[in-house]
């Protein structure tokens, strides 16, 4: 079971929409031109998730990264629950683009 979610917002790509205060002000504030800020650590409760998650799904510029769930341990500490995403894995279906494929 988590215990929220958390994001972070990434000013220097923020263009001041001002989306993310429309759907979630309890997150987002606006400065005098319009560019955002977090408030609060960039825990999200779960009953805010939904809010978050349409203000950073309807971001044009991709500004408000999701950084993973919160998941209770037995310390009573919250430890995110990050995990790496694994490599492509290209397949060579006989494209040539794919073929000369270099990592």
């Amino acid at each position: 079971m988590s215990d929220g979610l958390r994001i972070r917002l990434d000013r220097t790509l923020c263009d001041g929409f001002g989306i993310c205060a429309k759907h979630a002000p309890g997150y987002f504030s606006l400065d005098d031109w319009g560019y955002a800020s977090l408030i609060g650590d960039g825990t999200v409760a779960e009953k805010d998730r939904d809010a978050v998650m349409r203000a950073l799904f309807d971001c044009p510029v991709h500004a408000i990264v999701y950084m993973g769930e919160h998941r209770p341990s037995g310390d009573g500490a919250a430890h995110p629950d990050v995990q790496e995403s694994p490599e492509p894995d290209p397949k060579n279906n006989g494209s040539e683009a794919i073929s000369e494929f270099v990592r």
